[in-house]
């Protein structure tokens, strides 16, 4: 059976720095990423890694603040998140993918992410 259990969201003051971790099992996956979703916003991919190139991919509005990265000896995928502004403040979910240029096949269940200016 196939799990992503997210960790690391909390409250964090604007301009600070937040570190979001999934831990996968169940099988292995071409990709994984995190997407967010503010209240009365559209889920929306934030940044996503391809599994075996490290190849990465950004929203615009995060490129240079926030890096994601994978441990495939833990199956692991973190995304370190710098310089947070308010609009960032939402719901992050993990992702994982069976093809990099597919959609997303499974979903965690999500962390709160606030940002308190």
């Amino acid at each position: 059976q196939v799990q992503l259990v997210e960790s690391g969201g909390g409250v964090v003051q604007a301009g600070g720095s937040l570190r979001l971790s999934c831990a996968a099992s169940g099988r292995t996956f071409s990709t994984m990423g995190w997407f967010r979703q503010a209240p009365g916003k559209e889920r929306a991919l934030v940044a996503r890694i391809n599994w075996y190139s490290g190849s990465t991919v950004y929203a615009d509005s995060v490129k240079g603040r926030f890096t994601v990265s994978r441990d495939n000896a833990k199956n692991t995928d973190d995304l370190q998140m710098s310089s947070l502004k308010t609009e960032g403040a939402a719901v992050y979910y993990c992702a994982a993918g069976l093809a990099w240029r597919s959609g997303f096949d499974y979903w965690g269940q999500g962390t709160q992410v606030t940002v308190s200016s």
